[in-house]
């Protein structure tokens, strides 16, 4: 950890934060910033809430990154993205949240995330959204998410 000094939850105990506003999103230095690349995460268990039903919403989470001077600590991410469980709020917002809170963290090159809730009330809604136009030379794989077919 004394590489790291900066880091508040990696190596120790950590609760889940309260809310997405109280989490602590933290960054790591990319170990080759001048190197075109693609980070991935993915989260299959997402979870929130209506905010009208309070009922939960399930969604699968990919996020892709091509990252420049920073590379977000995965463990904050997890704890991050855990602290919406209790977040009453739409799909859509809660997907641009989290888009829109990784790219003021670690102010990537160039970021997508791809929402695919699961379905209430018989339709799936899809969320996505991205910084721009992906760099030029980037290789971009598939989300991998099918089409609703029972997910």
């Amino acid at each position: 950890m004394s590489k790291y000094p900066h880091l508040r939850q990696l190596g120790r105990p950590a609760a889940l934060p309260a809310s997405p506003d109280q989490a602590i999103l933290e960054a790591v230095p990319n170990p080759d910033p001048k190197t075109l690349y693609l980070v991935r995460f993915t989260a299959p268990e997402f979870t929130s809430l209506c905010p009208m039903t309070g009922q939960p919403d399930f969604a699968h989470l990919v996020i892709d990154y091509a990252p420049r001077a920073k590379l977000v600590e995965s463990k904050s991410l997890k704890l991050f993205l855990g602290s919406f469980r209790n977040h009453p709020d739409f799909h859509e917002a809660c997907t641009l949240a989290i888009g829109q809170r990784l790219v003021k963290t670690i102010r990537p090159r160039w970021l997508r995330i791809g929402a695919y809730w699961y379905p209430r009330g018989g339709m799936p809604i899809d969320v996505f959204w991205q910084t721009g136009a992906p760099p030029k030379g980037l290789w971009l794989p598939d989300q991998g998410v099918p089409a609703y077919r029972g997910r």
